[in-house]
């Protein structure tokens, strides 16, 4: 038990110096990585005020980032940065899912594992940090952790949806159009995410899943999945 919880400390205190942040409150930092199966409060209610906080950051760096950019443009500049995959992929980097607290069920369903638990814990430490030390803090650490993606960010690919990309790519080679349909949904009310799968049958088969916090959403990030497919394998080598 010991050299648990030594390996927790010393990955809370790693999680921190990643963050450039440290915390004043400690259990405000400890109820962000605590899942709803675990006992203790759980980390719904800053995911979701971290969700908001995460948008608007991310909203207004876009926005000075980008200024000639339209609306539609940031819109789906924003999507690409904020959606699940991207803040799993974070807060594997973060090493969040080796502090996530979860129920003995969760763990045995494979929730250690789960990227969705990692974004929402991600999003929930951000909150965290806003309530242990106000906005400029909390902007501080997003636009930390988001540095490299917002460097490296391509507006051109933006310019047009997925679906509408995917669409002419296909319609280009004489192909028929892509189906879309909705899987299933989950999560909670303020949050919940749709399950969304694109498959095109020429010029091979090819299904891709995507997942966001609208339908709309989730079709773009599934089409978007199905054209890097399509582009990669016949880019040439």
């Amino acid at each position: 038990m010991r050299a648990v919880s030594e390996r927790r400390t010393a990955l809370v205190a790693r999680l921190q110096a990643q963050l450039g942040y440290q915390f004043e409150q400690q259990a405000i930092l400890d109820r962000a990585l605590n899942h709803r199966s675990a006992r203790g409060v759980s980390n719904e209610r800053l995911e979701f005020l971290g969700d908001a906080l995460l948008d608007a950051v991310i909203s207004d760096c876009l926005f000075h980032q980008f200024p000639d950019a339209d609306e539609g443009v940031l819109s789906r500049l924003r999507a690409s940065l904020v959606r699940d995959e991207s803040l799993a992929a974070i807060a594997g980097v973060l090493s969040i899912g080796s502090l996530l607290r979860l129920g003995p069920g969760e763990l045995k369903s494979g929730g250690a594992r789960r990227g969705s638990l990692h974004a929402d814990a991600l999003e929930a430490l951000f909150a965290a940090v806003f309530l242990d030390g106000g906005y400029k803090a909390a902007d501080d650490v997003i636009r930390r952790v988001f540095a490299d993606r917002l460097a490296n960010l391509e507006i051109t690919a933006a310019r047009k949806d997925a679906k509408t990309r995917l669409q002419e790519l296909l319609q280009a080679q004489g192909h028929p159009l892509p189906d879309y349909a909705l899987v299933k949904t989950d999560g909670p009310q303020h949050k919940q995410r749709f399950f969304v799968t694109c498959a095109i049958d020429e010029p091979r088969s090819i299904v891709c899943d995507g997942v966001g916090h609208s339908r709309r959403i989730a079709e773009q990030n599934a089409a978007d999945a199905v054209w890097q497919a399509l582009t990669n394998e016949e880019a040439p080598a």
